[in-house]
């Protein structure tokens, strides 16, 4: 018998039955309780599971699998979406994901429509930027990883979320930006080149602030330059 066995035997949860009937490794409040369904006081058993670490919650009414139960990876990704909404995965850790710049980013970072908020959790930090509505929808691309989706900004998107995001950034010439994105962000020169100019239109028709509308002008020039070359 084992430990996992004994430990839910002794509690009185099936916790075999429990895996089966919760496919996800993230899931919500409903989705707990149905599957505790055929229990009595299915609340105090939410508390048993959650003292044995067997499920971890992430915040009041999503949770996770504990370690020893996971059947693969937490989507830190899926869990940004599901923490606070509506949202998507933008600005350094998208950034980082593309593969745009070379420094690992532990904070998942996000946009939303609500207002700017932090979330610590047991998975880590979330930080959420507000954008305005009509900034939103352009550069949101459904990413599916190991049966999963999860919302989440193209690079050209991230870089403008990254901008829009620090009002205190002076970007007031062309030199300003060469250097925050090659200096600052350590973009390499060449992934630019690979930026949609019909992606960076759309976005500047909608741009939140003049230094968004500013880094896509200019991202766009220097397309259209190397186009002519």
């Amino acid at each position: 018998m084992t430990y996992y066995t004994e430990k839910c035997m002794s509690a009185q949860i099936d916790i075999v039955a429990l895996r089966e009937r919760i496919a996800e490794e993230e899931f919500d409040y409903q989705t707990l309780m149905h599957a505790l369904r055929e229990y009595a006081g299915p609340r105090n058993r939410v508390t048993t599971l959650l003292d044995s670490g067997d499920i971890i919650r992430v915040k009041k009414g999503l949770y996770v699998f504990g370690q020893r139960l996971r059947r693969r990876p937490v989507s830190r990704e899926l869990l940004s979406n599901l923490i606070y909404g509506p949202s998507y995965v933008s600005r350094e850790y998208a950034l980082r994901f593309h593969g745009f710049i070379p420094e690992q980013v532990h904070t998942i970072t996000a946009m939303t429509t609500g207002r700017s908020r932090s979330f610590h959790t047991p998975l880590g930090a979330f930080t959420y930027t507000s954008i305005p509505l009509s900034a939103y929808p352009a550069g949101i691309v459904r990413k599916n990883a190991e049966d999963r989706s999860f919302f989440l900004a193209a690079p050209e998107k991230a870089l403008a979320d990254q901008v829009y995001a620090h009002s205190n950034l002076q970007l007031r010439s062309a030199g300003d930006i060469e250097r925050y994105l090659l200096e600052d962000l350590r973009i390499n020169a060449a992934d630019l080149q690979e930026l949609r100019p019909s992606l960076l239109r759309k976005i500047l028709a909608t741009a939140a602030s003049k230094r968004v509308q500013f880094l896509m002008n200019y991202l766009l020039r220097i397309l259209e330059k190397t186009a002519d070359e």
